[in-house]
């Protein structure tokens, strides 16, 4: 038990023996088909990080919207599925969890011609944020949840830039073992994500949507969508930037893929 958090500590070894409700249980096999080919023990884990996940994070309705435990377990089941093998601190960065009835819009900035900097009003399926929230459209979470395989999932993009800023910076290298480790990842995800920038420069197609080319946090966000939503596909086209993503998450979602 930790000396500086004894109280949360204590409270959540009470939550890991608690039963995973069964309403719950109905609720991710409703909703988030991706999880059924995980292996029991696997299983088991996932349901003891979404309970601790649900207890601890703030969820908020906006623009009317009533947070349900559909909508709870539905979001706490993809993002706990990303920390599954990791050694984390469920997204200690994380506080906030705020959930639209509809896409929402939020002012970027654009770069204009001669340097120029425009801001512009874009409606957006999610956003993270470094204050300690995340934003996220509940039709395109549903939508995204229950189609695990088209490669689209606003719930893993937006839990990885959490886990990408956990070490201070969004910048598409999240906190790796080692030195050596942060080397290769640089290397491998270094030539793939130019490799995606003359792609779409030149107009050829690719597995990884240009969305990735924008930057490396997006790039990384992107490319764990496909690591576990098209992983076979991912393995098979770009096999060391998979094999750098198994490395990292500790997982191998294509050999659960049914032969």
């Amino acid at each position: 038990m930790s000396f500086l958090h004894p109280f949360r500590d204590r409270r959540r070894q009470e939550l890991s023996v608690q039963p995973f409700p069964a309403a719950w249980e109905q609720i991710i096999h409703r909703n988030v088909p991706i999880c059924r080919c995980l292996h029991p023990d696997e299983r088991q884990r996932l349901e003891d990080v979404i309970k601790v996940f649900i207890a601890e994070k703030h969820f908020e309705g906006c623009a009317g919207l009533t947070i349900t435990d559909e909508i709870k377990v539905t979001i706490a089941a993809q993002a706990c599925l990303l920390l599954l093998n990791l050694h984390h601190d469920y997204y200690e960065r994380l506080v906030s969890i705020l959930v639209y009835p509809e896409s929402f819009t939020v002012e970027q900035e654009e770069r204009g011609p001669a340097s120029t900097v425009e801001v512009a009003n874009r409606a957006v399926m999610g956003l993270s944020s470094s204050k300690g929230a995340v934003v996220l459209s509940w039709p395109d979470t549903i939508d995204g949840a229950r189609n695990p395989k088209d490669g689209v999932n606003v719930v893993f993009h937006e839990f990885a830039h959490q886990l990408d800023q956990l070490d201070g910076a969004m910048d598409g290298a999240p906190s790796l073992e080692s030195a050596a480790t942060y080397r290769e990842w640089a290397q491998v995800l270094g030539s793939e994500y130019k490799r995606l920038q003359e792609n779409v420069a030149t107009g050829t197609p690719s597995l990884i949507s240009e969305y990735g080319a924008a930057k490396p946090a997006e790039f990384f966000a992107v490319v764990t969508e496909l690591f576990f939503e098209k992983p076979v596909e991912l393995q098979q086209e770009h096999p060391t930037l998979y094999e750098e993503f198994r490395l990292y998450f500790h997982q191998d979602p294509a050999e659960r893929q049914p032969r």
